[in-house]
């Protein structure tokens, strides 16, 4: 009997076993994948569109997910550890302030609302009444606010001598993910030599783009006057030989350009853009959804793209175009969104290959053209690396998450000392996915290029600076290379 009866067990096992696994998604996908097959999907070879209308959806499968009920934690607290230097804010005892009021999570301020005109008290996702926003008033203390402190001073910074750190975010195997890392509170804005090139860039754009290089929507109001007042704190902080503010006054004074810019008539995007030579994007929380929207921001160097193609769109509308992110990132990256702590930044890095260095190319641009053509007579010192340096925080009172970027140019020749990295940057133009290659559009350099990472490479075999056998792998240090501080000095002359 204890045989057939086995038997009969195992024939249910296998029957039951084959229905689940028909009907279990998830769990089929997982068993196939460990058997090393694959279903079939839709091509990613070719690229993908570089011009997008918020009009015209790119994906139409919105996220089943919910996050109304979900919201970052709360800062709330951090008004207790304020009070000492402020005048009693609306006469509210600590007790008070530090607890978390039980409409904050229903009275939302609406999307397209401004602080500045609620009659009635509303909250936002970090539990900020609107009145104590407004009694909280200009230039509060970010720091505690957000838990991220101010940065040190950088009293040897020479703006005349001022380099970039040398950024190489090469990984192999190369996949596309985020590759997020803690941000460096000190290098959240990084200025160089190219300072007032930038800068000057920068305001001739607007002056010829407008809205479509700087713009803000109803309900950015209070995220905007947030993010101009946390990122003057942070410049007078890190170079305070260079820059100083008057409160009183309400007047940044810049010492590398000479310029004085008031405040009080100022708009705050329009302040950053005079001031900062990086990008921001103010992405807001619509309460209805849960889910995060592009409300504001100056966007002065994007590549086959602009501000004005992307402005109202949702998070997962604006990443359309990137490969494989519906599948392996959509999901993840709003949740993460919906949950993102203020006092946890982080950072990335993203690259590509260009000829010359283009700083903001818009849809139709000219300089477009040069990525159609393998030139013959491209010569290799025209070729450089471009890497967008992106820091992703949460701004404390208004829970506005802001994505900002700089972007920085390095001559591919500067790889020929720089260990390991021609072998890797090779290894991944010559075997990486071609999809994700295509989307970095780095074909029209690679005829000049991978050739002078091979010889590069070889040299570096042969004078000993790589191991013979090496195989290509990310860096322990990335996005650094071994040495890349005495080099980085070395340019600087210290």
């Amino acid at each position: 009997m204890g045989g057939p009866l086995i038997l009969l067990l195992g024939v249910a096992f296998v029957i039951s076993s084959l229905v689940l696994f028909a009907l279990n998604k998830n769990r089929r996908a997982v068993v196939l994948d460990r058997l090393h097959f694959r279903h079939r999907r839709s091509s990613g070879s070719k690229t993908p569109p570089r011009s997008l209308s918020p009009e015209k959806k790119q994906c139409e499968n919105i996220p089943a997910s919910d996050y109304k009920d979900v919201f970052p934690p709360s800062r709330r607290f951090t008004l207790g550890e304020i009070q000492s230097d402020l005048p009693s804010i609306l006469n509210k005892p600590l007790s008070v302030l530090a607890s978390s009021p039980p409409e904050s999570r229903k009275a939302c301020l609406p999307l397209t609302a401004s602080y500045q005109d609620c009659t009635s008290t509303m909250f936002t996702p970090t539990e900020f009444s609107t009145e104590e926003i407004r009694a909280l008033g200009d230039f509060p203390d970010y720091a505690t606010l957000s838990g991220v402190p101010l940065p040190q001073p950088y009293h040897d910074f020479d703006i005349n001598k001022a380099r970039p750190r040398p950024y190489r975010p090469f990984r192999w195997a190369y996949h596309q993910t985020m590759s997020l890392t803690k941000m460096e509170n000190d290098w959240w804005l990084e200025l160089e030599n190219t300072y007032a090139k930038r800068i000057k860039q920068r305001q001739d754009l607007f002056a010829k783009y407008g809205s479509r290089v700087l713009d803000s929507l109803p309900g950015s109001e209070l995220a905007c006057k947030e993010l101009m007042e946390m990122v003057l704190q942070f410049l007078c902080a890190r170079y305070p030989h260079y820059f100083r503010l008057d409160r009183e006054k309400m007047v940044f004074y810049n010492g590398i350009l000479n310029t004085e810019s008031d405040l009080k008539t100022t708009p705050p995007l329009r302040v950053i853009l005079n001031n900062v030579p990086e990008d921001f994007a103010i992405m807001l929380r619509d309460p209805e959804t849960g889910f995060y929207f592009f409300r504001a921001g100056v966007i002065c160097s994007s590549l086959g793209w602009d501000l004005g193609t992307k402005m109202g769109m949702q998070l997962h509308e604006i990443h359309a175009p990137i490969p494989d992110y519906k599948e392996k990132m959509q999901f993840s990256m709003d949740r993460y969104f919906a949950k993102k702590p203020t006092d946890k930044p982080i950072q990335r890095g993203s690259w590509g290959l260009e000829i010359d260095e283009p700083l903001y190319m818009p849809p139709g641009d000219p300089h477009e053209k040069h990525r159609d053509v393998q030139h013959a007579d491209l010569e290799l010192s025209r070729c450089n690396l471009r890497v967008d340096w992106q820091t992703l925080r949460r701004l404390p009172l208004s829970s506005a998450v802001v994505f900002n970027f700089k972007a920085i140019f390095t001559p591919v020749e500067a790889f020929r000392d720089e260990p390991f990295i021609p072998t890797l940057l090779a290894k991944i133009l010559k075997e990486a996915k071609p999809s994700l290659m295509e989307y970095k559009n780095t074909w029209h350099t690679e005829h000049v290029v991978i050739p002078a990472m091979e010889r590069y490479a070889q040299e570096q075999v042969d004078k000993g600076m790589v191991p013979k056998d090496w195989q290509p792998h990310t860096l322990d240090d990335s996005p650094w290379f071994p040495g890349w501080e005495e080099k980085w000095h070395r340019e600087q002359g210290f």
